[in-house]
């Protein structure tokens, strides 16, 4: 660093991105992208307003709250567009947090959160997951006046937190907002915008990277109740205004309005994880029941580290953690079908011969 640098983010651990290398052609499992392009209408959106790029975007975004407020049974002003759901994650830290609420999340979950808490200068609480990795609604609970992030479905563990749960922390303490972070929610899940209008405590936020194939696009989302929304709303209009891009904006609203393709394509996606998943386990992997596009895998045979270095040796790129509690474990994107068949038969070379 500089010697210019603040000392007051001298500290500061960024958050590390899924490696992107391009020293040779990769088959990437390692950053939970869609194998599926964006449909035509799509990009057909994006290259019309393309044409209109000298023009600054819809700093309101309405086009788009308006598509996703029919599509989730809300109101426009329970909704707020953000630059992927990451931006909509930071403002609710730089919001609902601060020394009387701290923060409180999973230890083993997704790395961004001790980074936005580190950044804003929050105090937060790291609670540790079951032996199993699932979450113990009890934990959250029993913490009054701390602010909740739970990403449900959990990465990178994959599991999935039952709604009634989400809803007895919710209930739990009225005088805190609970974050849920809904990431994966569209592979298996029930959302929890559904109780948005029994509890203004609760802020659900989501992206369009993973099941509607746009993670290059940058947008996300947050819903809940118009109070929270105003909250988010002035921090983004104090910090950039035309947050998202007047293509993305159009590529969002297009995308909506065939979001059937998209939900079908995540109901394929879900049917090849479970395939690969009985594959792995048939092979002796311990397999996590995931409800995400990805499956969390370990091998008693292979460590975690050495399987991911020779999976990247053969041109598959999958993520591995260095975390002392998952370090055993490999985080898999789930493909094509026939992204995945090229993957389990390297996994099981790998196995026949390990050294």
């Amino acid at each position: 660093m500089s010697r210019f640098f603040s000392e007051k983010y001298a500290a500061l651990t960024p958050y590390v991105p899924g490696e992107q290398p391009r020293d040779m052609q990769y088959l990437k499992l390692n950053t939970n992208e869609s194998p599926y392009s964006p449909l035509p209408e799509v990009v057909e959106a994006a290259r019309e307003e393309a044409a209109r790029a000298h023009l600054y975007s819809d700093p309101t975004a309405l086009a788009l709250r308006q598509a996703l407020a029919e599509r989730y049974g809300v109101t426009p002003d329970m909704v707020i567009a953000v630059n992927g759901s990451d931006e909509a994650l930071n403002f609710a830290f730089m919001a609902f947090c601060d020394r009387e609420h701290p923060a409180i999340f999973a230890d083993i979950t997704y790395g961004f959160y001790p980074v936005f808490a580190n950044v804003n200068n929050i105090p937060y609480e790291e609670i540790p997951l079951r032996d199993d990795f699932t979450l113990d609604p009890e934990d959250y609970v029993r913490r009054p006046g701390k602010t909740v992030f739970i990403a449900n479905p959990n990465a990178p563990t994959g599991l999935l937190l039952p709604l009634a749960d989400v809803e007895r922390i919710a209930a739990s303490d009225p005088s805190r907002v609970v974050v849920i972070d809904e990431a994966y929610i569209d592979f298996g899940g029930e959302s929890a915008i559904r109780l948005i209008p029994e509890y203004p405590n609760l802020l659900v936020t989501r992206t369009f990277s993973k099941s509607r194939s746009l993670a290059g696009a940058r947008l996300g989302f947050a819903v809940g109740q118009p109070a929270l929304i105003a909250d988010l709303e002035t921090l983004r209009n104090s910090t950039n205004p035309y947050n998202v891009n007047r293509m993305t904006l159009a590529m969002g609203a297009a995308s909506l309005a065939h979001d059937d393709v998209n939900m079908q394509n995540c109901m394929t996606v879900a049917g090849v994880r479970d395939q690969a998943a009985e594959e792995l386990r048939a092979l002796g992997f311990a397999v996590t029941d995931s409800k995400t596009n990805f499956l969390f895998a370990r091998h008693p045979a292979v460590d975690g580290e050495t399987l991911y270095k020779k999976l990247r040796e053969r041109g598959i790129l999958v993520r591995h953690f260095s975390l002392p509690r998952i370090a055993a474990y490999n985080r898999i994107t789930v493909g094509t079908a026939e992204q995945m068949k090229t993957f389990t038969a390297a996994v099981r070379e790998i196995l026949e011969d390990p050294s």
